[in-house]
């Protein structure tokens, strides 16, 4: 109850709703291989790949791998594609997406956020180290684009959703 108040706290401050930050669920889309269908991969081991995971409501994303980095195109239900180009609006570095992403939905089940984890190796002394970072973008039927990038700190999850929560109010950070 204490995590509940401070969010609607949190969200009086920043703008949303208190009806809009009690009703935000969250569900989660499977990026692994088992998960998303390959619609192209290089056979001849140079690797690059291009697969499609099941969103939700007739979202879907599309996952890509090339040079050893990874990114997410985000496909509305009416078929437009909204790239996130992960590679060069979080980390040019070797990348990969973390295993699920996450959707922030409305009660109509609509979505307006998703919260995707990047795992980008920026330490050239170290390839083992991994920078974890949350990307936050706003969806809707008509754009989605990147609002925020949560560098690694404690809580970084909590941080994540509730910007999300705002997301669908605020500009493009990215594109």
């Amino acid at each position: 109850m204490q995590r509940l108040v401070k969010i609607l706290a949190f969200g009086l401050v920043s703008g949303i709703s208190i009806s809009q930050a009690a009703t935000l669920t969250s569900v989660y889309t499977d990026l692994t291989d088992k998960a998303c269908k390959t619609l192209e991969s290089d056979s001849s081991g140079s690797g690059w790949y291009k697969g499609q995971c099941q969103g939700i409501n007739g979202y879907k994303l599309i996952l890509t791998e090339a040079d050893i980095r990874q990114s997410i195109d985000v496909i509305t239900p009416k078929g437009k594609s909204f790239p996130l180009d992960l590679i060069n609006n979080v980390s040019l570095h070797f990348s990969t997406v973390g295993k699920k992403a996450e959707w922030r939905i409305a009660a109509n089940k609509q979505p307006v956020a998703l919260i995707l984890r990047y795992n980008a190796n920026e330490d050239a002394t170290d390839p083992a180290k991994v920078t974890s970072y949350l990307v936050v973008s706003k969806v809707t039927d008509k754009l989605v684009c990147i609002t925020d990038i949560v560098k690694p700190q404690p809580k970084a999850n909590e941080i994540a959703r509730l910007l999300a929560d705002q997301a669908p109010a605020k500009v493009c950070k990215l594109k």
